[in-house]
C-alpha cells in the first residue's frame, strides 16, 4: 500500500521574502497522518495556524496567500510544489514572518531541506483525489482569453502555454507538456525560478510587493534581454516555472491530483477559482488509494523513492 509520509526530523533556514523583503525563519516539522500541511505563524503573540487548503487563499497577486482574519502567509506555491514533487503529505511549517522566504526563486531549496531532514513512510494509506470529469475555468475571450481545465488521466500530468510578447521569453519554447510516469519533478522543474520585468519593479514595490527580488532570487529582463549573468537554468525555464507555480497551487487541494491539467496564460488566481470549482462539484472527483506500488500510476513513484 502507498502510505502517507512526513519528514524525520526538523529542519530550518532563513531567507527573504520576495514581496516584504523582510527576513524570515522557516521550520519544517513532521506531522501526525491525516494532519495534511499546516502553515504556523509563531511570531504572534499567539501562534496562528493555518491550515493549506485552496479555500483558505485569499489574496493571489503574483502569489499564493493564505488567509486567516487578518492574519497571512504569503507565497506558499514554492514550497507547496516541492511538497507534491516529493509525496509529502503532512507537515508543519513554522513562520516567524508572514511570507514563506523565497530562496532561489525556485523549488530547488525546499527540496534540498526536505531530502535533508528525511522522508518517512506513516501507517496510514496515502489517499489520491483522482478526477472523474473534465473542470475549467475561463477568463476572457479571444486570444486574450486564459483558461486551465483538469480532465481524467491515470496519472499526473500538466500542459502549459504562455505568451507575455517579450523578445527573451518568445526566443525559449511558450509551450510545455509534463507526464511524471517518466519525468522527473526533481530534474525537470524543481530548478525553474519566478521571473519579472525591471520595468514594473518600481510599481510593483509601491504596492508592496517584489520588495525583496533580485537577480539572487528570480530571472530578471530589461525591454530586451534576461539581465542574470549566468542566464537560464533550462531552454524553457518561463514556462516551466508556471507549471512549478501550478503543482504548487494545484497541491492545495489537499492530496494528490490523479490527473492532467491543461492550461493557457494561467496564473495563482485562475489555479484557485479551478481548484475550488473542482472541489465544489462533487460527483467529478473521487478520493482513492492503491494496495500497492505496482498498481499505482508509475507518476507517483518516480521522485518519492526513498534516497
Amino acid at each position: 500500500m502507498l502510505l502517507q509520509r512526513t519528514i524525520k526530523q526538523s529542519i530550518s533556514t532563513t531567507g527573504v521574502g520576495l514581496h516584504s523583503g523582510h527576513r524570515v525563519k522557516i521550520t519544517l516539522r513532521p506531522a501526525q497522518p491525516g494532519t495534511g500541511i499546516v502553515f504556523h505563524r509563531v511570531d504572534l503573540p499567539q501562534v496562528v495556524d493555518l491550515p493549506a487548503r485552496a479555500d483558505a487563499v485569499g489574496d493571489t497577486r503574483l502569489a499564493s496567500v493564505l488567509q486567516q482574519g487578518s492574519v497571512r502567509v504569503s507565497t506558499v506555491e514554492h514550497l507547496m510544489s516541492a511538497l507534491a514533487g516529493l509525496g509529502v503529505d503532512n507537515l508543519h511549517v513554522d513562520l516567524d514572518a508572514e511570507e514563506v522566504p523565497i530562496m532561489d526563486g525556485s523549488a530547488a531549496t525546499f527540496i534540498y531541506l526536505l531530502r535533508s531532514a528525511g522522508l518517512v513512510e506513516q501507517p496510514a494509506p496515502k489517499q489520491f483525489l483522482r478526477v472523474l470529469e473534465p473542470v475549467e475555468v475561463r477568463e476572457g475571450e479571444g486570444p486574450a482569453a486564459k483558461w486551465a481545465r483538469l480532465e481524467p488521466h491515470e496519472g499526473f500530468a500538466l500542459s502549459f502555454s504562455i505568451d507575455f510578447h517579450h523578445p527573451a521569453i518568445n526566443a525559449t519554447a511558450n509551450v510545455a507538456e509534463i507526464d511524471f510516469a517518466h519525468d522527473s519533478y526533481v530534474k525537470t522543474i524543481a530548478r525553474a525560478r519566478t521571473f519579472g520585468f525591471a520595468s514594473e519593479v518600481e510599481a510593483l514595490r509601491s504596492m508592496g510587493l517584489a520588495r525583496g527580488g533580485s537577480l539572487d532570487n528570480a530571472i530578471v529582463m530589461d525591454e530586451y534581454r534576461v539581465l542574470n549573468q549566468d542566464g537560464l537554468r533550462y531552454d524553457d525555464e518561463f514556462v516551466k516555472h508556471k507549471i512549478l507555480d501550478a503543482i504548487g497551487d494545484l497541491y492545495l487541494v489537499g492530496y494528490p491530483l490523479v490527473s492532467r491539467y491543461v492550461a493557457n496564460k494561467s496564473g495563482h488566481g485562475l489555479n484557485n477559482q479551478l481548484v475550488r470549482a473542482l472541489l465544489a462539484r462533487q460527483d467529478s472527483w473521487e478520493i482513492v488509494h492503491y494496495a500497492t506500488q505496482e498498481a499505482a500510476p508509475a507518476a507517483f513513484t518516480r521522485d518519492w523513492q526513498f534516497a
